[in-house]
């Protein structure tokens, strides 16, 4: 293990960073310009003195409470051409650098995994950063590119030029937060467990920084995560959405879905903590619940006319019993599933992202999971409903969440269906939460949970 002294002349960045992060698919408070305050920063070996590698943290003070950001920059004596798309700006001193975005550059991309392998340690500004390999040999040559049509955060894959080395992907985390990131913690937790159903995790970087908000006024995170990349899977969703639209059965994929989810939350159960649901622990998940449920209808006032309903239905899940409370993947959807060699492989375990970070990373009820799937196989049906008109998918949905259901009933020897009237506040739940995200993401889209709700209200009649 070495370790290097950040203090070497480390870049500051010009005022032009702030104008950058507002358009960058991870910011998230679209529409406005940062107000930065550079709490830390720590660098990494290039091994090309003419080529800086610095990771920043900036604090937006924008709006409501400050969000933390990751951002990785390279800079470059010389102008890189190739990297035009990931220019950020350059320094305004008499011998300027260069900046570019750090994932798309192979200085930061390289760097980083070596970093991660080699179990290093970097003392920053304000922070220190250590990597955590898990004993696993790497191709120290692999070409690097970022991985497209992420939101939250930033994945360069890894890979040799020709095949025949395994590809790496490693996510970088842009929003960070005190605390393990349950995307790291469970992966890697399933995996020593013998698990089957996660990618092999290749390692980590945790680091320490200034917050004002912990007893301690120090903060511990992740910051990024490196793991086995499957270049020939398929997600869950785009299968799913072939076999709909084609009028495809899909109850044998789902049924081993629904097992596969089984064994991921008795995994779980088995590695980390478990506690009893009490009555303060049910208290505070429908509070969570009518939380949102009052977000839903600022968000899409039409839903006022379904409170009522909605109140009693939350009212009904406190006079049936609830099961044990443990960790749980927390946004389970067929997006979050791979296809690989007729195995289904689970990854971002991260949580909601419009829950906090903190709450992500609480013990939760494992149904929250399954209402999560059977909420997705509707949106399979919808997303046709919206694109094709024509294709009524919705027997094709039906079928595959029963299928799910017994799939899952099976491997965890109990009939999930016992429990319908937890299951169902659960995925109304989970219903109020997507009317949020697509009246703020995709308007145009809010029709489908909204027609969950109603489906689920008739039903309970």
């Amino acid at each position: 293990m070495s370790e290097r002294d950040a203090g070497r002349a480390l870049v500051r960045p010009p005022a032009m960073i702030a104008q950058w992060i507002s358009s960058q698919r991870w910011f998230a408070n679209k529409g406005t310009v940062p107000e930065l305050e550079e709490i830390g920063s720590w660098p990494l070996d290039s091994g090309d003195p003419h080529v800086r590698v610095v990771t920043h943290l900036f604090l937006d003070h924008t709006i409501g409470k400050p969000t933390l950001y990751q951002v990785p920059l390279t800079y470059r004596r010389l102008a890189d051409p190739e990297l035009g798309y990931a220019y950020v700006g350059v320094t305004d001193d008499q011998n300027p650098w260069y900046i570019y975005d750090g994932p798309h550059d192979p200085s930061y991309a390289r760097a980083l995994l070596a970093f991660i392998v080699g179990n290093d340690v970097t003392v920053g500004e304000r922070m220190r950063a250590s990597g955590h390999g898990t004993g696993g040999a790497v191709a120290s040559d692999l070409r690097s590119r970022v991985l497209i049509g992420e939101q939250s955060n930033t994945s360069i894959i890894f890979e040799a030029d020709g095949g025949g080395v395994r590809p790496v992907i490693c996510k970088v985390f842009r929003a960070l937060h005190d605390g393990e990131n349950p995307d790291v913690e469970l992966q890697s937790v399933l995996a020593t467990a013998g698990s089957a159903t996660v990618p092999h995790p290749i390692g980590h970087v945790t680091a320490d920084w200034p917050d004002t908000g912990q007893p301690s006024k120090r903060a511990h995170g992740h910051l990024a995560f490196a793991q086995e990349f499957l270049p020939g899977a398929e997600d869950a969703w785009r299968l799913a959405l072939r076999a709909a639209r084609s009028g495809d059965d899909f109850s044998a994929e789902a049924h081993a879905l629904g097992s596969a989810t089984a064994e991921i939350h008795a995994t779980l159960a088995m590695a980390l903590p478990v506690s009893a649901s009490t009555p303060a622990n049910i208290a505070e998940v429908l509070t969570q619940m009518r939380a949102r449920l009052a977000r839903a209808v600022s968000e899409v006032p039409s839903i006022a006319t379904h409170v009522a309903e909605i109140e009693a239905e939350f009212a009904r899940a406190t006079t049936v019993p609830w099961p044990s409370q443990q960790r749980i993947h927390g946004d389970l959807h067929l997006g979050q599933v791979l296809r690989v060699q007729h195995a289904w492989l689970f990854v971002d375990f991260e949580g909601e992202p419009l829950r906090p970070m903190r709450e992500r990373s609480q013990l939760d009820f494992a149904l929250r999971d399954v209402a999560g799937m059977l909420r997705s196989f509707d949106y399979v049906a919808g997303s046709l409903a919206q694109s094709e008109p024509f294709v009524d998918a919705r027997d094709w949905a039906t079928s595959a969440r029963e299928a799910y259901l017994d799939g899952y009933s099976e491997r965890s020897g109990s009939d999930v269906r016992h429990g319908q009237v937890l299951l169902d506040a659960f995925e109304l739940d989970k219903a109020l939460y997507e009317v949020v995200y697509e009246a703020r993401n995709r308007p145009g889209w809010v029709g489908i949970p909204v027609g969950a709700i109603e489906r689920l209200l008739a039903k309970a009649l």
